[in-house]
């Protein structure tokens, strides 16, 4: 099963990577928004010929693209309309913001950094992956 990591912070992104692989899971690695996007672009015009990924997680503060405006572009694409997002952020959002972020741009979930410990997000992010999976 192949997740999806967007982090800008190297250190973040090689630790979570390093999780899902232990968790049994195929990390599909980027290290920027722009990263993410362009791969979107090669999903869509079908020239991506790889797995596509059953969750994501994605920080939304990164060069190029937000994590929120990538999660509203995959919401657009049939292949990954039901794939289930999980943002994270270090900065405090208003309510309202992840409100909107949820109802507007298809976010399943925002984290705060720091992230949860090693169990509780593995528990965390395997049940949201499995309720996507119940729904879909």
């Amino acid at each position: 099963m192949t997740w999806l990591i967007a982090e800008d912070e190297a250190d973040i992104r090689g630790l979570i990577a390093m999780m899902f692989q232990v968790w049994g899971h195929q990390p599909l690695i980027f290290e920027n928004g722009q990263a993410v996007w362009d791969w979107l672009d090669k999903v869509e015009n079908k020239s991506y010929d790889g797995p596509l990924p059953e969750l994501v997680l994605m920080d939304i503060r990164m060069p190029g693209k937000r994590g929120n405006e990538i999660a509203n572009r995959m919401r657009s694409l049939a292949s990954l309309k039901n794939c289930p997002i999980v943002l994270m952020t270090a900065y405090a959002l208003s309510e309202a913001e992840q409100t909107q972020m949820k109802n507007n741009d298809g976010v399943d979930q925002i984290l705060t950094k720091p992230l949860p410990d090693f169990e509780e997000l593995r528990s965390l992010l395997h049940n949201i992956h499995r309720q996507a999976q119940t729904t879909a």
